[in-house]
């Protein structure tokens, strides 16, 4: 049964990616996926592997866990993905890997990514972890390096909950990739029924109208390792591989991730729409805005904007009652202090600590726009 159950999704993501499925493999979680493309290129202390300074602390983790270095470079302020003359010079004899991102569901400098590490001999990986879905250069995000992972956390392009899995593209990582499963744990009962639990507060409970009061709930829970969260515990506090990390994708969440899936085509194109409205309003009151060059390749799982005053706007938010982001709102989001603990130095990359403490996301899925529209009005002054 469960094997059907696998075959099922990985053919089900597969046709999404335009690739086989058996270039696809699944874990309980989206840097677990990462961490196993890691070990399968076989990174290992002493070795550099170059990400950009606006991301979320499970990246620097999964590279830290096995021994080895991050290396941060500074951002694009227009794609806040890594900037191409800092990711050159960051490049040393001890680069193995680049990883490459798909910062809010947009994609950029890929090809010349790839082929400046392919030039060097080093791996390279696509982060894909908000942008599954979307597509660069019209191929889907994840098809021009020697691997992607995705994430399939409750608010990312299609939901399991958690989850995640990987795209490899690379021969000798695929059959490097099967050996490292091996040593996969099993997801127990225990798992099932803390997922199942977080879907039903998920879908029955957490409403509009209390949206914030069970966000910080949520938040507090994951970060006590009580329910199953994005990140919680020790991965917030320090660089030690949680027990129990390396863990396969739970029949349980594969059900859900063929369940939504259905739904992925409609919901990206709403992001667009959407996008497109909220757009128009900062580009028209003189506020920061996406290029519109940007928007073929931009699948907007969330909307960017730049503020003043974030806690302001963000009390303004919870009395709006509107999902209001925090996406980002740390270079390796959500660690606010101890950067060095990761290897972060706010001095190498300052365009990326300035975007990071201005940055807040709105909800690209809304059905109703007017009113996301009417708090931008609210906050106009606020709007950088």
């Amino acid at each position: 049964m469960k094997k059907d159950i696998a075959q099922q999704y990985k053919t089900a993501i597969a046709t999404y990616l335009n690739t086989s499925s058996e270039h696809i493999y699944l874990y309980y979680k989206g840097r677990v996926a990462l961490y196993a493309i890691l070990k399968a290129m076989q990174v290992q202390q002493g070795d550099e592997v170059i990400i950009p300074a606006f991301t979320c602390v499970v990246v620097p983790n999964a590279i830290k866990y096995l021994g080895a270095t991050p290396v941060y470079v500074d951002i694009d302020p227009v794609t806040y993905n890594a900037d191409m003359q800092c990711l050159k010079r960051a490049i040393t004899e001890h680069t193995k890997v680049i990883i490459c991102q798909n910062t809010f569901g947009l994609s950029s400098n890929v090809e010349e990514i790839q082929s400046l590490a392919r030039s060097r001999q080093i791996y390279t990986i696509e982060d894909c972890t908000h942008g599954f879905g979307g597509t660069y250069h019209g191929k889907p995000n994840g098809s021009y390096c020697d691997a992607a992972f995705y994430s399939t956390q409750w608010n990312k392009p299609f939901s399991t909950g958690v989850g995640g899995f990987a795209l490899v593209q690379n021969q000798m990582l695929q059959q490097r990739m099967t050996e490292v499963n091996n040593q996969l744990e099993l997801p127990t009962r225990k798992d099932a029924i803390s997922l199942s639990t977080l879907y039903f507060v998920r879908e029955k409970i957490l409403t509009e109208k209390r949206y914030w009061r069970m966000i910080r709930l949520y938040r507090w829970l994951s970060r006590h390792n009580l329910v199953q969260g994005s990140s919680g515990g020790t991965e917030l506090v320090s660089t030690v591989m949680p027990s129990h990390y390396f863990k396969a994708l739970s029949t349980t969440q594969m059900k859900k991730g063929l369940q939504n899936l259905q739904h992925l085509n409609d919901t990206l194109a709403l992001r667009k729409q959407n996008a497109i409205i909220y757009n128009d309003y900062l580009q028209k009151h003189g506020k920061t805005f996406v290029e519109s060059a940007l928007f073929e390749d931009h699948s907007f799982l969330k909307f960017p904007i730049l503020v003043n005053d974030r806690k302001k706007v963000m009390d303004m938010a919870e009395e709006q009652k509107i999902p209001l982001g925090e996406w980002f709102c740390s270079p390796i989001h959500p660690i606010d202090k101890n950067w060095e603990l990761w290897d972060f130095h706010a001095n190498k990359c300052p365009i990326a600590v300035e975007k990071a403490s201005q940055m807040l996301n709105l909800p690209t899925d809304e059905k109703e726009t007017d009113k996301i529209i009417r708090f931008l009005e609210k906050i106009n002054d606020y709007l950088l």
